[in-house]
């Protein structure tokens, strides 16, 4: 793989995840929203992945495929006192879980972190490679 393609391929990662993230950060931001704009509890979004091609190439990158809404109903809490509360008192709460949120959070950020790393690294053996091209 020449550099030139691990720049291409590190920057398909790269926005790949910031959407991934994009989405984390919506779902940790919503955890406790019973109403959204049709009424009903946010549902939580994921992000799929596939590989994508570049300069024709199979497999070459990754891009996102599709963003799924999580279509499981959350679990009922007890709050007579709430507006949305139904006559038993009950409350439908998004199905977000806030600690896999953050798990899945670090593990986006990570895998972001890492693709900076491969553009640094690629860029730092460039400019060797222009060192060593003048000596």
């Amino acid at each position: 793989m020449s550099l030139m393609r691990s720049f291409q391929v590190a920057s398909t990662a790269l926005s790949s995840q910031s959407l991934r993230l994009n989405a984390l950060a919506s779902n940790l931001a919503n955890a406790e929203s019973v109403s959204g704009p049709d009424g009903k509890p946010y549902k939580p979004r994921q992000v799929v992945f596939r590989p994508a091609p570049i300069l024709g190439e199979v497999a070459a990158g990754v891009e996102v495929a599709n963003v799924l809404e999580d279509e499981r109903p959350g679990p009922l809490v007890y709050k007579p006192g709430h507006p949305s509360a139904d006559s038993s008192g009950y409350i439908r709460m998004p199905n977000v879980n806030p600690v896999e949120v953050m798990v899945d959070m670090i593990s986006a950020s990570r895998s972001y972190q890492m693709n900076i790393e491969v553009m640094n690294t690629s860029k730092q053996l460039m400019l060797k490679m222009l060192d060593l091209g003048r000596g």
